[in-house]
This record gives C-alpha cells, structure tokens and sequence, in this order.
C-alpha cells in the first residue's frame, strides 16, 4: 500500500531533485503527485510499498540533517565575509520592494489588531 514520505509544498527544487536522486540510489521505488494545474493539491513523494518507510525515513533524516548542516555553514561563511545582506543592504539595493513589504505588512497588522482595539474602546 502507498504511503507519504514527504510534502514538497514550500521544498526547494534543489532539495526535491537531493531526494528523488537520494531514493533512486538506494533502490527505493517511489512516485510523486503534482501540486496540480492551480498548485491546490498537495504535491509530496509517496513510497509505492510501505514496508520501505522506515528505510527511506532514515535516509531522509541523514539527508536532513547533513542539509542543514551544509546550509548552517554556508550562511556562517557569507556571515563573515559580509556578503549575507543585511535589511539596510536590502532596502538600499530594492527600496520600492522593502517599502511595499513593509506597507503589506502594516495593512495586516492593522485589520488584524483593528477588532481588538475596537472592543477595547
């Protein structure tokens, strides 16, 4: 019987192709569903025989693991050679963007917080 190993909604491409390398490698056979025509479903990667669950978990996990390890380090490098931006960088390189996040963000904050206030007065 077919079970979920993992949901690929908000997976990187690069992390997603890691994966399906990482199972071929190993014999697993799995298949994935799409997130669809207008991205409402739910895209993942399912094991065609369950009984291979708790091997590809494992695989993953060591995957994971050595991921976050990787990526840790990389931004500690950029970190120290100061090529990680900082928000100041960012609203100097992309003023309009960070202007329009920040108004978003606001417009939120505002019909979010708006009811409270309003019983609290």
């Amino acid at each position: 019987m077919p079970v979920q190993l993992m949901r690929l909604r908000g997976v990187h491409e690069d992390e997603a192709q890691d994966l399906r390398e990482l199972l071929e490698a190993n014999g697993i056979v799995y298949y994935e569903t799409p997130a669809g025509n207008w991205g409402i479903s739910m895209p993942a990667i399912w094991l065609r025989d369950e009984a291979e669950l708790p091997r590809a978990r494992a695989l993953l996990d060591d995957y994971q693991r050595e991921r976050a390890t990787r990526v840790r380090s990389e931004y500690q490098q950029l970190k120290k050679t100061g090529q990680q931006k900082t928000f100041l960088q960012q609203l100097k390189t992309h003023p309009g963007r960070v202007v329009a996040y920040l108004v978003v963000i606001a417009i939120i904050l505002y019909f979010s917080t708006k009811p409270f206030v309003d019983l609290a007065g």
